[in-house]
């Protein structure tokens, strides 16, 4: 989608609601200068400056931006601002309870958006945490009156009043997640799946919770790094130290009961945290939450072969029978026997081999992604094709690190900066 029309466009730092060096000098967003006028214009961003306008009077009780320089300096006034911006955003997200546990939500929504930042900050782009650390002010604000009438105090630095407004809208994209995941009861759902699997899908002969531990002893090609030969050991069977080009992964399996004999799989059961869906919708340019939300339930499975994934497909099917629910398959695609994996996410490798599929049953749509032992260990360490460098390349070719991190406001080109990062994950990875 085109960012450049929706919510995104007011992070642009290349558009017309970029951020200046000063607040007089850029009058934030009054579309009073007829350069601004005209840009605005001709971008088609004319109608969303002023819906934009009107929601900010609106939340501030404000008629003009010539009201704000009064409003910034009359506390009494301010507080009370604030207390009935909190009902107004109570009441469009949908949340119910106290005033204070309106309040708690809200700033829930504040400490996401933090999250958000954070988690690049200390996973993907952690080489360069302390070019693209937040201002301390900005990081301790959680009241969205304060962000919002930190923009046109001139008091904060340029970064500082981006960074507010990057806070704003993160906690926007966050508010719409929890409404949504509330009004489709996403942890209802998870908690009835998560029921499925323990009543239905695993081996009444083991506990709730009791795994196997294994170990996944691999040798891998000296160039791409692909898994050519995999055996699975106990702890007592492997070498004291792999060799070249090998490497050993620990896996906790369940059981699944398949025609008298125990059939051993790896399962890991996904739920996003709220961070994760907020940086979907920046990947994906959506300011819909359900494209965040409705994918939420999910497994990840890893079988011995084959013809293992296949039997845990069709003991899934009927499992869900039993359940009394017929599943259905949805969007199969099996490329675990060769061919290339067709994926609209940016950063995805067409080289991922998987067997995936989404199962509806019993009022949830879940996706399901099953490995062999070797298609997983190529998932975490083949070149081109393993997860920590996805996770790097979608957020660049995604342009979500150009967004959060304009050039112009951090003293870094973060955008320059992927081959050097997936080099380093790399070298991560291949180390013994």
């Amino acid at each position: 989608m085109d960012r450049s029309r929706n919510i995104f466009a007011l992070l642009d730092q290349e558009g017309p609601f970029r951020v200046e060096e000063s607040v007089r000098e850029e009058r934030l967003l009054a579309g009073s200068s007829r350069r601004r006028f005209t840009e605005l214009q001709r971008r088609g961003l004319l109608s969303k400056y002023r819906v934009t306008r009107n929601q900010l009077f609106e939340l501030l009780q404000i008629r003009s931006f010539a009201e704000i320089p009064d409003l910034l300096t009359d506390p009494p006034r301010r507080r009370a601002v604030e207390k009935r911006a909190y009902q107004l955003l109570g009441n469009m997200f949908g949340l119910n309870g106290s005033e204070r546990e309106i309040t708690a939500s809200i700033h829930s929504y504040s400490r996401i958006a933090d999250g958000v930042i954070n988690y690049l900050r200390g996973r993907v782009l952690a080489n360069y945490a302390s070019y693209i650390e937040m201002t301390n002010e900005i990081d301790s604000t959680r009241s969205p009156v304060d962000l919002l009438l930190i923009l046109f105090d001139d008091r904060y630095h340029r970064k500082a009043r981006f960074e507010a407004k990057r806070k704003l809208i993160l906690m926007s994209l966050a508010g719409a997640i929890d409404q949504r995941e509330r009004e489709t009861e996403v942890e209802q759902k998870f908690l009835r799946f998560l029921d499925f699997l323990n009543d239905q899908v695993w081996s009444r002969k083991t506990k709730i919770g009791e795994l196997e531990i294994v170990y996944l002893h691999s040798r891998h090609h000296p160039e791409s790094f692909a898994c050519e030969e995999v055996t699975v050991k106990r702890r007592h069977e492997l070498p004291e130290q792999p060799g070249p080009g090998e490497k050993i992964t620990m896996i906790k399996r369940r059981c699944f009961p398949w025609r008298g004999r125990e059939v051993p799989v790896y399962v890991s059961i996904r739920k996003k945290p709220p961070e994760a869906k907020v940086l979907k919708l920046l990947r994906k340019g959506e300011e819909n939450p359900a494209v965040a939300v409705d994918d939420e339930l999910g497994l990840m499975a890893v079988a011995d072969s084959p013809a293992e994934v296949k039997i845990f497909q069709q003991h899934l099917t009927a499992s869900a029978g039993r359940a009394g629910s017929l599943m259905t398959l949805e969007d199969l695609s099996d490329t675990l026997a060769g061919g290339e994996y067709r994926s609209s996410t940016p950063g995805s490798s067409g080289g991922t081999a998987m067997y995936k599929f989404f199962a509806r049953m019993g009022g949830m749509r879940v996706e399901f992604i099953v490995h062999t032992n070797r298609s997983f260990l190529n998932y975490i360490y083949q070149r081109g094709v393993s997860h920590d460098e996805y996770e790097v390349k979608r957020i660049f070719d995604s342009g979500v690190a150009d967004l959060l991190f304009p050039r112009d406001i951090y003293e870094i080109d973060i955008g320059e900066k992927k081959d050097s990062l997936i080099r380093w994950f790399r070298n991560r990875i291949e180390e013994i």
